[in-house]
């Protein structure tokens, strides 16, 4: 098995919640326990719920006339217009199954129409997959994404991001890695890597957690390596994490080596974890002790935290050490940690996948216009892509929530 993992970088790339609305609107769509891999807040979900109910409210006497007139529009055989207007109100107001079904075909007919025709610029990707997420339609995602009758209506970053998130909430990780594949041949946007859609793949590898999964990770890893991307930290995280319950320490460690900033807490958690791994526990010692020198205030104490099941680790290697004075230090420094605060009861798996916050800068792939303003996600992401060639960007610092 060994020779497999030193040819595999070698290898081409290759290639699974919520009950229906109520009357009462916003708080029963979106389960607040469901654990999605990034929150509602970063998915524009909050947006998109918001302008449901505006639109509920504003056609409050003529819903029903609405969703009848709908309804003859797609079954007339005139093959009636489907205005931009029309669609994005039934959308936001399909409630059933029935009305979900009615929202998709319309979107084939508003799709198949003339072109010329349409003289607005509202992105329906986004909001269509939005309306999928919020009632749990995974399969009907997946269907309606690869349909011919609705190609190209899906093609932004943050439709296929609300796709996959999807996806993984439903546990259906192979379907992630087999659509990952169709997402980069597309290179939509002039990316063919998308940022948070890596991390989606990457996740959905970490929670297959087998052998197959390690060496797809590894070989897009290595991919993405030879195509000039900086992958993001959570992506890099759950590789080195697939890695460490795989055997791999040494892989692990390899691919951490990449994240720019090592202070991370799941970072410095991986890596004293790895470096146990490996037998190096006098390695780890240093990156332990390192949190005791930082003045930190009690709000950022979270940040400065080993999980217990890593200390529990390094303990474990310790035992096979016969170094009595690195022995003394170890101990020394866990009594520290328990006395102040350092080590948190969370395991390093709940804090991989912990729900990511935000979508910070540079890749700001949540941003789009179905909810917004006109022309909000093309124009930005025309901008971000003039800025990206003209090495004009500039990073935001972490905030404490990044440095989870």
């Amino acid at each position: 098995m060994a020779q497999s993992f030193l040819t595999i970088f070698r290898k081409p790339l290759t290639a699974g919640l919520l009950s229906k609305l109520n009357n009462a609107g916003l708080s029963s769509i979106y389960s607040q326990d469901v654990k999605h891999l990034y929150t509602r807040a970063a998915m524009g979900i909050d947006g998109f719920m918001q302008q449901k109910e505006r639109i509920r409210m504003q056609m409050a006497n003529i819903v029903d006339k609405f969703k009848d007139k709908m309804s003859e529009y797609v079954a007339s055989e005139t093959k009636s217009m489907i205005f931009t207007e029309d669609l994005k109100n039934m959308v936001h107001l399909a409630d059933s199954d029935k009305e979900i079904e009615l929202a998709v075909q319309m979107a084939k007919r508003y799709n198949q129409q003339n072109k010329s025709l349409r003289f607005g610029n509202y992105i329906f990707g986004p909001v269509i997959m939005r309306m999928f997420y919020i009632h749990n339609k995974p399969d009907l995602a997946v269907e309606c994404f690869k349909s011919e009758e609705l190609t190209g209506i899906f093609d932004q970053s943050i439709s296929y991001q609300l796709l996959l998130d999807l996806l993984y909430e439903n546990q259906k990780y192979q379907e992630i890695l087999d659509l990952f594949q169709i997402i980069t041949d597309k290179q939509v946007e002039g990316l063919k890597y998308p940022r948070h859609v890596v991390v989606l793949a990457m996740a959905a590898c970490y929670k297959l957690n087998n052998l197959e999964s390690l060496e797809y990770a590894l070989t897009l890893w290595k991919s993405l390596n030879e195509f000039g991307h900086q992958a993001m930290r959570k992506a890099a995280t759950f590789c080195a994490g697939l890695a460490l319950n795989q055997g791999k320490p040494e892989i692990a460690l390899e691919v951490l080596t990449s994240v720019r900033n090592q202070n991370y807490t799941t970072v410095r958690n991986l890596k004293v974890a790895a470096l146990a791994g490996v037998g190096r526990v006098e390695d780890a010692i240093p990156i332990l002790k390192a949190v005791l020198s930082e003045d930190v205030s009690p709000d950022y104490r979270k940040a400065h935290t080993f999980n217990r099941d890593v200390i529990e680790r390094v303990k474990q290697a310790m035992a096979s050490s016969d170094d009595a004075e690195l022995t003394l230090e170890f101990n020394r420094l866990q009594q520290i940690f328990e006395k102040e605060g350092h080590i948190s009861d969370q395991s390093l798996d709940d804090q991989l996948c912990l729900e990511v916050q935000r979508t910070t800068t540079p890749n700001r792939d949540f941003r789009d216009n179905s909810d917004s303003q006109p022309g909000g996600q093309y124009n930005y992401n025309r901008r971000y892509q003039q800025r990206q060639n003209q090495g004009k960007y500039n990073s935001s610092r972490p905030g404490l929530v990044d440095l989870v």
